[in-house]
């Protein structure tokens, strides 16, 4: 999350000493005004309209937390407070500053600068840890979220086979990771997947020893390709399985293929779950040597 954004504008609300006057009912109110201008469904042509909506959603949730919008507000302070001291710095007072800055340096005073610069990026480094608080603090609400996703996901589905549209498994992955050490966001998953092809979605399901995760890729290459590498860290490794394997005539066979992978179209129930479970013991042994 970028700490240069200012959320108050995002949200279009007056931003400096106006802003921080605002109550939480005025800023929920501009909230909710903008989130009905754009949201993604009233933007259909719009191919940022889904990134400009998250924008949104983190800048208010950034302002509605007390903790963080008062680092943000302090950091909006200092800044406003360096730039006054610019504008008002001409080039006869630059030079008293200069001299006396010189002066101060030499009997191993602080530097009003260095300072400045040093409360700003304190700052910083507070702003981003309540960002990561709030990240973690939504994350735990994340088997709601994920059950609501997936029933979204499954209207979705019922809908497009109403219409005659019939989903291509081929290219869809299931993505599991033990939950220990470094995880996985939505973003993380799709910047992941997305150098093998397009990611047309992606769901997210957690439980209280491993999380796992449907992908979608625009094209059965593109998901044919993403199961025949290690993908993710070495210390919590990414098992990626195609939901439906490809026919044996769609794409050609890879040059090496590990003696383990055979057959894997045929593992179900209780056998897929021993498989998967070996698969990541196998990944961590590896992580584990390489680290």
């Amino acid at each position: 999350m970028n700490v240069e954004i200012d959320h108050y504008k995002v949200l279009g609300l007056p931003s400096g000493e106006e802003g921080s006057k605002l109550t939480e009912k005025e800023i929920s109110k501009a909230y909710k005004f903008k989130a009905l201008e754009l949201h993604p469904d009233k933007r259909p042509d719009d191919p940022n309209a889904q990134e400009n909506f998250q924008k949104l959603k983190s800048s208010y949730e950034i302002l509605k937390d007390e903790k963080a919008r008062k680092l943000f507000d302090d950091l909006l302070r200092v800044k406003r407070e360096q730039e006054a001291r610019r504008s008002q710095q001409d080039s006869k007072r630059r030079k008293m500053v200069s001299d006396l800055e010189d002066r101060e340096r030499a009997a191993f005073a602080p530097d009003p600068a260095a300072k400045a610069r040093a409360e700003e990026e304190r700052i910083v480094r507070k702003l981003k840890e309540e960002i990561e608080r709030i990240k973690a603090m939504h994350s735990s609400k994340g088997g709601q979220a994920a059950a609501a996703s997936e029933s979204k996901r499954k209207e979705r589905e019922a809908s497009a086979k109403g219409g005659g549209v019939d989903l291509d498994k081929g290219k869809m992955l299931k993505v599991s990771w033990e939950k220990v050490g470094v995880g996985y966001t939505a973003e993380r998953l799709r910047e992941i997947f997305s150098r093998f092809g397009e990611v047309e979605d992606l769901v997210i399901k957690g439980s209280k020893k491993k999380c796992s995760a449907l992908v979608v890729m625009a094209t059965q290459e593109a998901a044919v390709a993403a199961t025949r590498i290690v993908l993710g860290e070495l210390s919590n490794p990414l098992l990626v399985l195609p939901v439906q394997a490809a026919q044996a005539n769609d794409f050609p066979p890879p040059k090496q293929q590990a003696p383990e992978f055979d057959g894997i179209t045929n593992l179900v129930g209780a056998g897929y779950k021993a498989y998967e479970d070996s698969v990541f013991e196998k990944l961590q042994k590896v992580g584990t040597m390489l680290l």
